[in-house]
């Protein structure tokens, strides 16, 4: 199983860390990401961390989002910087397969949390 936490209110601009623990079984040979969905939208990739190194960002949060994951602890972080109000979203954790062609099945999906960005 896959919990998610750490969401909150915060304002544009600010900075929040989101986690998502995993229990039950260990995920160390899955590919760990993050989606969300905002109100009234389809949830959408965010990013993606193959292995411990290998990382795969949306463009619409390169360069602001660090992915991160410790494996001895079964967890994966999300470290959001720079937030705008789009950024409001239910993010959810995954753990799954990352293919070349950009494909990203999941097989677990986690419970989400709530971010929501003020103006």
């Amino acid at each position: 199983q896959l919990q998610a936490s750490g969401g909150g209110l915060v304002q544009a601009g600010g900075s929040l860390r989101i986690s998502c623990a995993a229990s039950g079984r260990t995920f160390d040979n899955y590919d760990m990401g993050w989606f969300r969905q905002a109100p009234g939208k389809e949830r959408e990739f965010v990013v993606v961390i193959r292995g411990n190194t290998g990382t795969v960002y949306a463009a619409s949060v390169k360069g602001r989002f660090t992915i991160s994951r410790d494996n001895a602890k079964n967890a994966v972080y999300l470290q959001m910087n720079g937030l705008k109000p789009e950024d409001t979203a239910v993010y959810y954790c995954a753990a799954g397969t990352y293919y070349s062609n950009d494909y990203y099945r999941v097989n677990y999906w986690g419970k989400g949390t709530l971010v929501t960005v003020s103006s």
